[in-house]
């Protein structure tokens, strides 16, 4: 093996976590909320301190000339960090779903089967440039029973392993073992290959990052992944739509915030209003920044004011104001197309015909779906769920906003009077 030690430590580090979320699993809701409360206080009480570990971070990710969309997802200021701790006070709030009876099942022999449920057990967490995750997902993990393993992005080292030690300093004497949150140091690429390798100890992995990340972290586990490999998020119009609606809509998705994973990639228009709709909505688009590439159709009705898109638009996951734009001959085409090219994550249709509504709905196989609205609601806080881990595309376990309730299992308890097969 290339680095015996750093095998060694993470070895340690998942074998303390495992050792923890037993105990972890025990320990009652107003104790687990008592943590959640000390960790929101220790974090606003250190403000100057993480502030001033996160601009070493930014320092040097201008100096390695990171975007200037990632520096802001890597900055902390007051605001930020008072974010944070409300963050945790908002999933203090939110019902325990540990214990939760899912299900009571009265058999015809006596036996009741009850349906409850439980922790996963350890949650590995790898990402990227995104301070706010760590604490986040700290307090999701806790709240739901379950030991943290965290490995950042060494865009963020300094400013998630300040985080990291107050969240864990703030476990002493609560009695929840400190050994329920754990930090992979290392900068090492090795490191996230060895983590993936802890199949013993790990329950359930879910990387939160670009494409990139997420495709090398599926291939490289026998570990359950939660992921979604990107958002390419439609929003079809229809002919039957509130054109105006449909104008404020299709703005909001693309425009209000294009870097994250509920925006809109690409916009569909029915052919029979695309001729009304799309020079007004071109146009508020283009004066918002947006690089609009249309097909042959969309770009006849504007007179070729937009560029030519390619095959590859389609598919595009642009992160930008970028938006591609097809004219269809009607529901089915807008509902193939998304089946064809979309991530399966979030896509829209603006309709006031119900009739075409269900059948977007039974039709398209995404994990959220929505007439007359932005797909840019496809976010825990806006679902009521709380905080998120993540956005999962997956189809088995969680689908969609993946909060407290999707960081637990469950198990069956049974409960009998002697009873015996026969």
């Amino acid at each position: 093996m290339a680095n015996k030690p750093l095998y060694n430590e993470i070895v340690k580090i998942a074998q303390e976590a495992k050792t923890a979320a037993r105990s972890l699993a025990l320990v009652d809701t107003k104790a687990k909320n008592a943590v959640l409360r000390k960790m929101a206080e220790t974090l606003l009480a250190n403000k100057a301190t993480l502030i001033r570990e996160n601009a070493k971070d930014l320092k040097a990710g201008r100096a390695g000339g990171l975007s200037k969309a990632l520096l802001d997802r890597l900055m902390l200021d007051e605001k930020r960090v008072e974010g944070m701790a409300k963050c945790l006070m908002d999933t203090l709030a939110i019902k325990d779903p540990v214990g939760q009876v899912m299900e009571t099942i009265k058999r015809p022999n006596g036996l009741v089967i009850k349906k409850v449920r439980t922790p996963i057990g350890v949650i590995g967490i790898i990402y990227e440039a995104r301070p706010n995750v760590t604490s986040d997902c700290v307090g999701l993990c806790i709240k739901s029973g379950n030991a943290v393993i965290l490995k950042g992005g060494k865009e963020a080292y300094y400013s998630n392993k300040a985080i990291y030690e107050l969240l864990r300093r703030a476990l002493r004497g609560t009695g929840i073992p400190t050994g329920a949150i754990q930090f992979v140091a290392s900068t090492d690429r090795e490191a996230v290959k060895i983590l993936l390798q802890m199949d013993r100890y790990i329950d359930m992995i879910v990387p939160r990052g670009g494409e990139g990340l997420i495709r090398f972290v599926a291939g490289h586990t026998r570990i359950p992944v939660v992921k979604h490999y990107k958002g390419v998020c439609h929003t079809y119009v229809d002919k039957d739509a509130d054109l105006n609606m449909a104008r404020a809509i299709c703005y909001n998705a693309k425009v209000q915030r294009p870097g994250v994973c509920n925006a809109m990639e690409t916009m569909l228009v029915h052919k029979d209003c695309a001729r009304r709709f799309l020079p007004v909505m071109i146009h508020d688009l283009q004066n918002a920044g947006v690089e609009v590439r249309g097909c042959p159709v969309t770009r006849r009705i504007v007179n070729g004011g937009v560029k030519a898109a390619q095959a590859q638009d389609w598919s595009e996951e642009y992160l930008d104001l970028i938006l591609a734009v097809k004219v269809v001959n009607g529901t089915q085409e807008a509902i193939d197309h998304i089946n064809t090219y979309g991530s399966q994550h979030s896509d829209a249709i603006v309709t006031e015909n119900q009739k075409a509504a269900d059948q977007f709905f039974k039709s398209v196989d995404s994990a959220c779906l929505y007439v007359n609205a932005s797909t840019r609601f496809t976010d825990g806080f806006e679902f009521g769920f709380g905080a998120e881990v993540g956005i999962s595309t997956d189809k088995l376990h969680v689908r969609g906003p993946m909060a407290l309730e999707g960081l637990t299992t469950y198990k069956y308890e049974i409960y009998g009077k002697g009873q015996i097969r026969q």
